[in-house]
């Protein structure tokens, strides 16, 4: 019997537009008319990270995109008294607090939201007490969960940078494993009363097989979407995107959901 099953969002990140452009110079591309193109395409929210090195997204980006999106923006942050400083005048509608290093390519690891202590607590709820809705990002992990549910998050975004690697190398059996992980998390999670999210490495293949988690709500994209708009521009890219995660969500109203 098939059943009503709640929707799945897709954010956009427009990071990557961003540092095309920093690897010349100049204005062009502009994140923001990309995230522009992805809202009409039919993205549900727009996510930049705006890293302490400012090495893509700039702090003009961020209010630019704040000025002119009609869906909620998403600013992704490293969990410093500067970064929160920065959101809480910017009152974007989400942060997503990520970690962060200098010397990463990209967001490597989820947060550590257990040895975050009181410090961490605190900037969630000066985040929380002005309307912003605080999402953490971290590695499928119960106890990490259970701790953000505790410091006040509203959502947890779940890192599945693990599992895409795995299937992209061929190892199925650790790809299995991780994904059974990333399931027990989410269903941990949305238990605790957290809404659950996840990205980080997914592409269409990925994002179609973890659609079919009922307790995710919305997926974060940036990387694949921008490289894939080279080939088939920003709107086919987030079309197959959106039609890849229909096809998954589908699969838990028939009952053939994995």
């Amino acid at each position: 019997m098939t059943r009503i099953v709640p929707p799945l969002r897709l954010g956009v990140n427009v990071d990557h537009v961003a540092t095309v452009r920093n690897a010349r110079g100049g204005l062009l591309p502009d994140p923001v008319r990309a995230a522009q193109l992805a809202c009409a395409a039919g993205a549900d929210s727009i996510t930049a990270h705006l890293r302490e090195d400012r090495r893509h997204i700039r702090d003009d980006d961020m209010r630019r995109l704040k000025d002119v999106l009609l869906v909620p923006l998403n600013f992704e942050m490293a969990a410093t008294d500067e970064m929160v400083a920065l959101a809480i005048d910017l009152a974007p509608q989400a942060c997503c607090l990520v970690p962060e290093r200098r010397e990463e390519r990209t967001t490597e690891g989820g947060l550590d939201v257990l040895g975050g202590g009181i410090d961490l607590a605190r900037k969630v709820e000066r985040l929380s007490a002005v309307g912003i809705r605080v999402s953490l990002f971290v590695a499928p992990e119960e106890d990490q969960i259970a701790r953000a549910a505790d410091i006040g998050a509203a959502v947890v975004e779940l890192h599945t940078g693990a599992w895409c690697e795995f299937v992209a190398e061929g190892e199925t059996a650790k790809a299995e494993a991780e994904f059974a992980r990333l399931a027990r998390a989410a269903r941990r999670g949305a238990a605790l009363g957290l809404e659950i999210h996840a990205g980080h490495g997914l592409d269409c293949a990925t994002a179609g097989i973890i659609a079919a988690l009922e307790p995710v709500r919305e997926l974060n994209i940036g990387h694949f979407l921008i490289g894939e708009a080279i080939f088939a521009g920003l709107e086919g890219a987030i079309r197959q995107m959106r039609h890849a995660m229909a096809q998954g969500r589908a699969a838990i109203g028939t009952g053939t959901a994995a």
